[in-house]
């Protein structure tokens, strides 16, 4: 079995082109095209169908795809429990994290890891907590420091770390700042929702964990922006755009908290991992040190 050339299947049916195959796995395009030939000589049959200047699965290719990407994630397995038999914590360790988290909780553990492991090559990654999620699914990464979903995926593994409360913030001159010094206390849900929204985007772990609460006791909010990036968010809040839920550790003197009546909102903050794969020494190294800093 020539794993290369299932490297070099995915690859092209992950972008289409042979060129940006070949440029995505550091070979020439004439040694790319030369492991699609093999491997549809060894199969004996056509995997692709070349429409211009792209290429696309044939049937052939489309029943190929989900067994090459299990080939492969067969042979990163295989080769973790070989390296754990030695008890050394060495190899590669693929991690995936959001912004927010690789920003403001995990520099202090990344650094730590570094220094006592050596050689470990870290493979660090950021997007939204979402798509790690589904990365980790498919066996793309070992380990990801997320942001949980709100129910368990059948296939994944959650270890919770860090209890995250998020906090309504406004700009210093926003309306809602008045009316909360009119009151003298928490303001209402309703008249929060008088206000624009600045919110992360539908579908996100963190949007529902603000919207539930809120559209429970209010129908619709006016949420006049979306972004996945908490400190765009912030700086949005910041000038004055509208009113958002942040961690408390973003607020700042830029920004006022406004009490709401009812209002709790909080999500949380953890580990995934693959539920059917094992782990490789570096990724237990590495969750034994996010474990013991949060002690």
């Amino acid at each position: 079995m020539d794993i290369s050339a299932y490297k070099a299947f995915l690859a092209v049916a992950e972008l289409g082109t042979f060129s940006k195959a070949a440029e995505s796995l550091f070979i020439t395009q004439p040694a790319i095209s030369k492991r699609i030939a093999l491997l549809e000589d060894q199969l004996g049959s056509k995997l692709f169908d070349r429409i211009g200047k792209r290429v696309i699965l044939n049937q052939a290719g489309k029943a190929l795809l989900p067994i090459a990407a299990r080939i492969l994630q067969d042979m990163k397995e295989s080769q973790r429990v070989i390296n754990n038999l030695n008890g050394q914590v060495n190899g590669d360790l693929s991690l995936v994290t959001s912004h927010h988290i690789g920003l403001r909780r995990l520099p202090d553990t990344l650094k730590l890891f570094a220094e006592s492991y050596p050689q470990v090559r870290l493979d660090l990654a950021f997007m939204d907590s979402e798509n790690a999620c589904q990365e980790i699914e498919q066996g793309n990464f070992e380990l990801g420091v997320v942001t949980l979903p709100l129910s368990k995926p059948k296939r994944l593994s959650l270890i919770p770390l860090w209890k995250d409360p998020l906090t309504i913030a406004v700009a210093a001159d926003h309306p809602l700042v008045k009316v909360a010094e009119n009151t003298n206390t928490a303001i209402n849900i309703s008249e929060l929702a008088k206000y624009r929204a600045i919110l992360p985007a539908i579908g996100t772990y963190t949007r529902s964990v603000i919207e539930k609460p809120v559209i429970q006791k209010q129908r619709s909010l006016d949420v006049i922006l979306e972004t996945n990036y908490l400190e765009t968010i912030r700086m949005m809040v910041a000038i004055g755009l509208g009113w958002s839920a942040l961690p408390k550790a973003m607020l700042g003197n830029d920004l006022v908290a406004i009490e709401v009546n009812g209002l709790h909102i909080e999500r949380t903050l953890g580990i995934v991992q693959h539920a059917n794969r094992s782990l490789s020494n570096a990724g237990q190294a590495f969750i034994e040190l996010l474990v013991e800093a949060k002690k």
